[in-house]
């Protein structure tokens, strides 16, 4: 309906392999630099659905956070090769996640 592109991906979480869907939402096929999306599957039936915020760093905003008086639930977490989230939670119990792109070389 949309026009988005959906594809399956393996994406290694630390030591874990998870299946993945990468979306892409503006037909850009730089996979590693532009996540417009991602689907998957719940490890949880009450596992809420995360919003994942772009910043250049998550050591630098991690700390915004704990400033602004919310939490870092999970620390910076490697997605190997595609790059690094931390959990959030706000003021008011609300979680997100920041998202940091690897280093392209």
């Amino acid at each position: 309906m949309f026009g988005w592109k959906i594809e399956k991906a393996e994406v290694k979480v630390d030591a874990d392999t998870m299946d993945y869907w990468m979306i892409s939402t503006s037909g850009d096929t730089n996979k590693k630099s532009s996540l417009s999306g991602g689907l998957m599957k719940r490890k949880d039936p009450q596992q809420p659905n995360l919003n994942y915020i772009w910043v250049p760093s998550i050591d630098e905003y991690s700390n915004k956070v704990k400033d602004l008086g919310g939490k870092v639930v999970m620390p910076k977490t490697k997605v190997e090769g595609y790059g690094s989230f931390a959990v959030c939670t706000d003021t008011e119990n609300n979680s997100f996640a920041l998202w940091e792109i690897a280093q392209q070389k």
